[in-house]
């Protein structure tokens, strides 16, 4: 008995090590009764520890965001509004180079829905995602919501079918409703949210300060501070007024952004609209140029002068109203040098997935950059006579920030054209624009190019030289951009690499000559290495050089098989086995092109494969029995493997060894 019940267990822990098809995720939905015809369809998964499940507002050329569809309402039901999700966990990634938004432990969507048919008993969707940890899988929840009567929850079981799944019917994820009391929310750790809000409001901190070296602000510096000591008895009660006035820059920075707060309120998701709207995009690219035009002095952009002269008579009425009266009125009188200021901070606060919040934070640390100069010599008088003399320079800094404003302004334009895939805008001309604009502010720190207000130059101070230098240096940094260098310093900023003319960069060293010799039905990808994306394709031609045969299930949006490829696949013992000693056939798991008519067909689970990802995704699952990303398989000939399928493997040398291993028993 024992050696039968140790067999057994073998046996067991034999089929789950090779029980391929993993299904990291569980879904249970409900309905939710808000009145006799509107109800809130709920769908809820609960997501395995160190797994990641996409938002449905992952930006464009990142990883594969969530899509939630519902069967047509054929005149019984309309969707109310957008799908709602529970808040999602932003992280930058350089394999992308765009933000990616994520779920962690848990996921909940949300979709408001108006009942028009009172006979209807119930709804059907679904919910197609990716799923990542070492290796990306992209699933597919089924779900049916029974309508419930005297408003009573409904809460049901989810069938959640993998994408070409090949058993016979569907299992069921979970049997019961999840009862305990997660929250909604997939968190941020909280020290490193508290490390992006405080980086967020020193950055915004170092923004307002930098606005007092202007012309419109700078002057009013010592004239303010000295108005208010000489003009109080007591000289506690002059630093006191000196005080509460920079205490009003701050709370009216942060006024601004209340409205924001309530327009969150009406709609959660309004932040994630508002920053990849392509409208609200080009409108930030235009305000942002006008106000460089007019920083380099074309004209000057001023607020009404009916609104500045109420607010110049209002601060005559004394006491604190009359000092939070004059802090208004040097925001409005000071518009025209501190306003693209503030409007890079609502720009790239809006474009963040903080909301409402991160634009507060990002106000209030603006707000006190702007007041810090009035209180500190309000309490340190003394150090007034100290302060640099008005005069040119001012003007100097005034256009340099007319560059900057003018580089950043390129940023909402190339948002915009990447949302709307036009491709106008590529990589590298983003970053010839950079170029062009840096360099033109090289030259103007330098003494060459002169603005219709500068003074005249006589001499580089030694200030203005070092920046121009830091402007020159910086130019020369971006060149290499050009060719394909990631620019890491300002990653954040231009399209990503797969959003360019040439993914190799223009110092491409794919010749016409390599192009002669492309074999029929192969393409270049990542590291000029010639791969099939045809399984056919590439069995035929591996017969015909008799080389064995590396099968990379990949997808586009696929974080980890972009890691192998830059980490792994660019080592040199690596690279040279992947070019001369295999063909290389790539297969897309997440390529969303139809598949012609005649290969359409549904599988054994009622799955209608109508793309060719879910060809690819149905091949892997059917033949290797796994659905994850990134998998290597080498096979020989016959079409038999070599050796083990790998999936990541970020580690050079056990992906060496392996390729060796299976190259090894080729015959």
């Amino acid at each position: 008995m024992n050696k039968i019940a140790l067999s057994l267990l073998l046996f067991l822990a034999f089929a789950t090590s090779n029980a391929q098809i993993l299904k990291p995720v569980k879904w249970t939905s409900k309905v939710e009764k808000i009145s006799d015809t509107e109800f809130n369809l709920v769908m809820e998964g609960r997501i395995e520890d160190e797994w990641h499940v996409y938002s449905q507002f992952t930006p464009a050329d990142g990883p594969l965001p969530a899509v939630v569809t519902f069967e047509s309402a054929k005149g019984n039901y309309e969707l109310v509004g957008k799908t709602k999700e529970s808040p999602y966990i932003k992280k930058y990634s350089d394999i992308f180079e765009v933000d990616e938004y994520y779920f962690e432990h848990k996921v909940t969507f949300t979709q408001k829905v108006k009942i028009t048919n009172p006979k209807l008993a119930f709804i059907k969707g679904k919910v197609n995602y990716q799923v990542c940890k070492q290796a990306c899988i992209d699933d597919e929840a089924q779900f049916k919501f029974e309508l419930p009567n005297k408003g009573q929850f409904i809460e049901e079981p989810v069938t959640d079918i993998v994408a070409g799944d090949t058993a016979k019917a569907p299992a069921p994820i979970d049997t019961t409703t999840v009862k305990d009391k997660t929250p909604d929310i997939a968190e941020t750790p909280k020290k490193e949210t508290d490390k992006g809000l405080w980086t967020i409001f020193i950055l915004s901190l170092l923004g307002g300060i930098a606005a007092t070296f202007t012309p419109c602000v700078y002057p009013m510096i010592p004239m303010t501070v000295s108005f208010f000591l000489k003009q109080s008895k007591k000289a506690s009660r002059g630093r006191f007024n000196a005080i509460f006035y920079g205490a009003c820059i701050v709370f009216i920075c942060f006024a601004i952004t209340l409205p924001f707060h309530v327009f969150e309120g009406i709609s959660r998701d309004i932040f994630s609209e508002i920053s990849t709207n392509v409208y609200i995009n080009i409108f930030f690219f235009l305000i942002f140029t006008i106000f460089a035009i007019s920083f380099f002095g074309a004209f000057e952009i001023t607020m009404p002068t009916a609104l500045s002269n109420k607010a110049d008579k209002a601060s005559n009425r004394g006491g604190l109203i009359g000092i939070f009266f004059m802090a208004l009125t040097l925001i409005i009188v000071s518009f025209s040098c501190i306003g693209p200021a503030l409007g890079f901070v609502f720009g790239t606060s809006l474009n963040s997935d903080g909301g409402a919040t991160i634009l507060s934070i990002a106000m209030l640390g603006f707000g006190f950059g702007l007041a810090m100069p009035f209180m500190f010599f309000a309490l340190a008088p003394t150090l007034l006579g100290n302060m640099p003399k008005s005069g040119g320079w001012l003007n100097t800094v005034k256009v340099v920030f007319g560059f900057i404003e003018l580089a950043l302004a390129f940023k909402f334009l190339s948002n915009a054209d990447i949302g709307m895939d036009l491709h106008w805008l590529h990589r590298e001309l983003f970053i010839a624009i950079w170029i062009a604009i840096f360099a033109g502010l090289s030259l103007y720190l330098f003494g060459k190019i002169t603005m219709p207000h500068d003074s005249q130059l006589t001499h580089i101070s030694v200030g203005r030289l070092l920046l121009a230098i830091a402007s020159l240096t910086f130019t020369i940094y971006l060149i290499p951009g050009l060719w394909g260098s990631p620019l890491k310093l300002i990653s954040a900023f231009p399209p990503p690499m797969t959003y360019s003319e040439s993914p190799q960069g223009f110092g491409s060293r794919v010749s016409s000559e390599s192009n002669t010799a492309l074999p029929e039905g192969a393409e270049f990808t990542v590291h000029n290495l010639i791969s099939f994306t045809d399984y056919k394709t590439g069995i035929a031609y591996a017969k015909k050089v008799n080389k064995p045969i590396m099968i990379d299930f990949t997808g586009k949006q696929c974080v980890n098989c972009r890691l192998m490829e830059n980490n792994v696949w660019s080592d040199e013992k690596v690279l040279e086995i992947l070019k001369n000693d295999v063909v290389l056939i790539s297969l897309y798991g997440d390529d969303k092109k139809e598949l012609p008519q005649a290969e359409q067909y549904v599988n054994k689970d009622g799955k209608e494969i109508n793309t060719i990802g879910k060809k690819w995704s149905e091949f892997q699952i059917t033949r290797f029995n796994n659905n994850s990303r990134p998998l290597y398989v080498l096979l020989d000939l016959n079409e038999k493997e070599l050796n083990t399928p790998v999936a990541y493997t970020p580690d050079i040398g056990e992906y060496l060894a392996w390729l060796k291993d299976g190259i090894s028993k080729f015959r």
